[in-house]
């Protein structure tokens, strides 16, 4: 009898985080910040999952869930491997420095951490782009890494240049470190170093992000598995859950309006973000 009841216990709390991992990445789809910035504070303010657990679960779900939209995106000619390869080596770098530095910090440090970066998140997700200074004249050190590229547009390829390599990887070492550290995929981090940084035109900056979002969070999650961090019962609802909640939040995106949507998102992570500096400062986490 008590078997029983235990063996339901742990299937309604396996299809609670399910449910909950929908959401998540429904709305991470819709404001192209990932699943992740929800994933971790809801395990660890929703379920009372440890930190730590929680942040290797949304590991997987990043390495999952940008595995097959970054395929799509490049064979659509739209990422830029070239600069995904380069820039990947600082992410590396700086995830591998993230995770090693998780396993030092006390959580309620962690917590904090998290929740002023879900505060910047939320800025982030409402504010409207920023215009770029024009950038049609080559860059030395971009041209000799052959950076510069074409995308594709309705009126056929259009040309571009890449500005600012060394602030762009010095920037990239930054989100490696926030992905390794809280379990995110960093994307704001990447393509505002892209974008605004290196000038490089925003849906080449976002889909060649995504290129890169997977192989950072992999470098970082191994170090969690090693330590023990990454639970199969908790990681493969998360994943699930994400992957499918993604798959809706793409549909939606091309046919509904979303500025109402992501007001809604940026109210819901800033009121996450409170809760998790407050625990955090608060000894709770």
């Amino acid at each position: 009898m008590i078997k029983s009841k235990l063996v339901m216990d742990a299937l309604v709390f396996t299809v609670l985080i399910w449910l909950g991992s929908i959401i998540a990445g429904f709305f991470g789809a819709l404001t192209g910040l990932g699943g992740g910035v929800v994933i971790v504070p809801l395990l660890a303010l929703g379920f009372g999952v440890d930190i730590r657990y929680a942040i290797g679960a949304s590991l997987i779900s990043v390495i999952a869930t940008s595995s097959g939209a970054a395929s799509a995106y490049v064979k659509e000619g739209y990422s830029n491997i070239r600069i995904g390869m380069f820039l990947e080596i600082a992410t590396t770098l700086g995830a591998l420095a993230g995770a090693f530095l998780a396993q030092r910090l006390p959580t309620s440090t962690i917590a904090v951490i998290f929740g002023i970066i879900l505060v910047y998140s939320s800025f982030i997700s409402v504010r409207p782009p920023r215009p770029k200074p024009s950038a049609n004249i080559p860059n030395k050190l971009a041209t000799r890494l052959r950076m510069n590229s074409s995308y594709p547009t309705p009126t056929g390829r259009k040309p571009y240049y890449v500005h600012s390599v060394p602030a762009g990887f010095g920037l990239m070492f930054g989100a490696g470190t926030i992905s390794g550290l809280l379990g995110i995929g960093a994307g704001v981090v990447k393509v505002l170093a892209m974008d605004q940084a290196m000038r490089i035109p925003f849906k080449v900056s976002t889909t060649t992000s995504n290129f890169m979002i997977g192989v950072t969070a992999a470098a970082s999650a191994g170090v969690y598995l090693n330590r023990g961090y990454i639970d199969p019962g908790l990681a493969m609802p998360v994943t699930l859950g994400v992957l499918l909640g993604s798959l809706l939040g793409a549909f939606v995106l091309v046919r509904a309006k979303t500025r109402l949507l992501r007001m809604v998102f940026s109210l819901i992570i800033l009121l996450l973000a409170v809760e998790m500096i407050y625990s955090g400062l608060t000894g709770k986490l």
